[in-house]
């Protein structure tokens, strides 16, 4: 059998990689020295400068205080909705009104001037009082009165009384008489004079003055009390022989009766 010429080994090139051999491993990182420590990341400052985001401390306690001011904000509102919606029922249901008062009568009796400047009289006064309401009940407590004669500088008072205080049904209309006095009571001379001269001609201002407080009551329950100032009068007594004069509710002040 004939021998065959051998054939030459190829060389490989240089950088020649056989891709059956697996690629070596990178050396380890060499070991961090003893001294050295992990440094903290670089702190980032704000826009405006100030401490950076992270650092900032968390507000906890104003968040509470926010949500409490809003809790109590709601229930304000709510409140006062609820009372308006209970108002306008309340005025749809029992459409209240306010009591009227007049001064039907008025006269001195005993009317006399003494040594003339000594007075003595009595004042006899009769206040007609209506409720209006169809469903409402007034209440009153008890009342002061003051009664005068005159105008201006002139007034002189005659007595004041206390009068107790009473309930007054829907649709009720009642007469209150009110009665003070004076005796020997120093006016001056010249004032009295021109009482006098008032008294006979009929042309003497007469002045009823009440504070009470009013309450009122539905269904058998009172509702509070209120304060008024009530003014009755400031005509003559020729006017009132034929005219009854409305008083005057105000709520908002007292008449210093002194």
């Amino acid at each position: 059998m004939a021998d065959y010429p051998m054939k030459p080994v190829l060389q490989k090139p240089p950088g020649y990689r056989d891709p059956n051999t697996p690629s070596p491993q990178p050396p380890p990182p060499p070991p961090p020295a003893a001294s050295s420590r992990p440094q903290p990341p670089p702190m980032r400052k704000t826009a405006a400068g100030g401490m950076p985001s992270s650092f900032r401390p968390k507000r906890k306690r104003g968040n509470c205080f926010k949500s409490c001011c809003c809790c109590i904000c709601i229930t304000i509102l709510l409140l006062v909705f609820l009372f308006l919606i209970a108002t306008a029922v309340f005025y749809l249901w029992f459409d209240p009104k306010l009591p009227t008062f007049s001064l039907s009568s008025f006269r001195l009796d005993g009317f006399k001037l003494s040594d003339g400047s000594s007075l003595s009289a009595t004042a006899v006064a009769r206040v007609d009082m209506r409720n209006p309401n169809t469903k409402l009940v007034f209440y009153y407590g008890d009342t002061a009165v003051d009664m005068s004669v005159g105008s201006g500088s002139d007034e002189t008072s005659m007595g004041d009384a206390t009068i107790q205080g009473f309930r007054q049904g829907p649709k009720n209309s009642t007469s209150v008489k009110v009665e003070t006095s004076v005796k020997n009571q120093l006016v001056d001379s010249v004032l009295a004079k021109r009482l006098a001269s008032k008294f006979q001609s009929r042309d003497l201002v007469i002045n009823v003055v009440a504070k009470t407080k009013v309450g009122l009551g539905v269904g058998g329950v009172k509702i509070g009390m209120l304060a008024v100032n009530l003014r009755c009068g400031g005509v003559s007594l020729s006017k009132l022989d034929t005219d009854s004069p409305k008083c005057i509710l105000n709520t908002l002040k007292w008449v210093n009766l002194q």
